[in-house]
């Protein structure tokens, strides 16, 4: 077998390691958001039961609430720790179902006690009460799909690792983390190799020539410092990797500088062992519940010494990688979010990923504007198409800006028509004004972009308020639209108008007299709707 043939074999094992390690990071991730909502609103709610007489008789359930929460998350971190999760033989789908097991108990808990207090919660005084109920239970049923995913773990494995990053869901985001990894993990190989750089911290110097060389013997990289200041200066200068920190030492002490280590953000993570007598013991102990990762006794023992300073560097590495893996999660996951929000407005985009069904909402008044590019398609055939998308990319990019800076939203392109409605999804009342505003910048901005490209552009705009229906339906490309006789006779508008000209109907005219400028147009007979008086839209008062 050839060298070659090793390195891809290597390699190969490499990115599968790393596609399981990121999978199951995000699992744990996923599963903390639930289980932290559970037992956050379970307190809540008992310390309001408790001050609360009338909600007295809720405490018991309330508690039963807590208990499976809390037993949530001790088993999620048991089952879920990297020390167990990382080995190579770990059969995911064994492990999956053995998850689902252990967790499914505790769910099946909190989902059977929120329903019965929802149930006993219904006199009108406890309305509030009821609603963080619902949300202990809502976060339960998401546990509870969660953990059904889990199952599939090997499914979801053998996707990241043949996924491209253009794909979606959960599989494409781990298998684009896998494929920009490499750097972070090369780096860690690195310092492995190198062993480390601790910091040896004690006022006596035969203690700090003793752990320097033991330590310096296990191939680690060693700085030392005297006392509790010299060590803070050090720390300021180089990143270490772990600090052996004597407790008994003049000025600083190893408490304070324990402290100063675990509210600085840049060293906090850095994990911290203490050096002690044994007689020190309770020492040791609030020192661990300072943040303390594990302590050394005196005199130091080799075996030991080398076991917990090897201990402590895993553990950083492994967190240290799973915050790596975790950081660069969030980027794609940002990615998506963004994607999603250039696609929908925020508010649908949120009830999208909550509701699975038909979105739509009726919205009693709106003011709805098209426009149509005039000219574009004899100048289509002067020039290619791909110089074409460009004009009209930057006609329509100004005027997304303009849609942003009015508060509207944009609902498509269609060609070389514009669609923009004001009034929704979020309802305002001024949606007739900000729409003229709209319209009458629009041609201004092509004004703009006629001088700059020589060109000889017009846009024929109408606009129409009424009441309209918004949202989305299909089960795939997503798109936020409207209907209603409302948005056909603001389609009528356009078309029936003339370039350069912004026509709207009686209903939007009657909105906006008091403010705006208007030239009667009198009556036209639009397609569809019969004889209707229309009015051109001039500027403002």
């Amino acid at each position: 077998m050839t060298a070659d043939t090793h390195h891809e074999r290597a390699d190969h094992t490499s990115d599968a390691a790393r596609t399981r390690t990121a999978l199951l990071a995000h699992i744990r991730h996923e599963l903390s958001s639930p289980i932290n909502a559970i037992i956050g609103y379970g307190e809540m709610l008992f310390e309001s039961a408790t001050a609360d007489e009338g909600a007295g008789e809720f405490r018991a359930d309330l508690e039963k609430i807590l208990t499976a929460g809390r037993q949530l998350r001790t088993r999620v971190g048991d089952l879920l720790n990297p020390a167990r999760t990382e080995t190579p033989d770990l059969d995911l789908d064994s492990f999956g179902a053995h998850v689902r097991h252990e967790l499914r108990t505790p769910i099946n808990a909190v989902i059977g006690y929120s329903e019965m207090l929802i149930e006993d919660a219904d006199a009108p005084e406890h309305a509030e009460f009821r609603a963080d109920l619902q949300k202990i239970q809502t976060a339960a049923r998401q546990l509870l799909e969660l953990i059904e995913d889990i199952v599939r773990f090997s499914d979801l494995e053998a996707d990241s690792a043949t996924l491209s990053p253009a794909d979606d869901g959960v599989s494409s985001m781990i298998a684009n983390l896998v494929s920009t990894i490499h750097a972070i993990d090369n780096a860690h190989a690195r310092q492995t190799e190198q062993g480390g750089l601790v910091l040896v911290v004690d006022d006596s110097e035969t203690n700090r020539d003793i752990l320097a060389r033991r330590l310096t013997r296990e191939g680690y990289e060693v700085d030392t410092a005297a006392d509790g200041a010299l060590a803070l200066e050090a720390l300021a200068r180089r990143k270490f990797d772990l600090v052996l920190l004597d407790i008994m030492m003049p000025g600083l002490n190893g408490y304070q500088v324990l402290e100063r280590l675990k509210t600085t953000p840049e060293l906090r993570d850095i994990p911290v062992i203490m050096i002690s007598a044994l007689d020190e013991i309770d020492g040791i102990v609030r020192c661990i519940e300072m943040g303390a990762e594990d302590y050394l006794p005196k005199p130091f023992n080799p075996v030991i010494l080398r076991a917990r300073v090897e201990a402590s560097l895993e553990k950083k590495r492994l967190r240290d990688r799973e915050q790596a893996y975790l950081a660069q999660l969030r980027v794609e996951r940002e990615k998506s979010e963004r994607l999603l929000l250039n696609i929908l407005p925020s508010a649908i985009a949120e009830r999208l990923k909550e509701d699975q069904g038909v979105i739509a909402e009726s919205f009693t008044e709106a003011t709805i504007l098209f426009s149509d590019v005039v000219g574009f398609t004899q100048m289509s055939a002067r020039i290619t198409p791909v110089e074409l998308v460009y004009l009209l990319n930057e006609i329509f990019s100004s005027f997304d800006e303009l849609a942003a800076r009015h508060g509207l939203e944009k609902i498509k392109t269609i060609g070389d028509a514009y669609m923009v409605a004001a009034g929704l999804p979020e309802r305002r009342a001024d949606h007739a004004e900000a729409m003229a505003e709209m319209g009458l910048d629009m041609q201004t901005a092509l004004a703009a972009f006629n001088r700059a490209r020589g060109t000889t552009l017009n846009i024929r705009t109408g606009i129409n308020t009424g009441p309209v229906v918004a949202g989305i339906i299909g089960t795939s490309k997503f798109i936020y639209d409207l209907w209603g006789d409302a948005v056909n006779t603001a389609s009528r508008m356009e078309s029936h108008s003339t370039p350069g000209r912004i026509q709207v109907t009686a209903a939007t005219f009657e909105r906006l007299r008091h403010a705006y400028l208007f030239e009667p147009r009198g009556t036209i007979n639009v397609k569809g709707k019969g004889d209707m008086p229309t009015y051109f839209l001039l500027g403002r008062k």
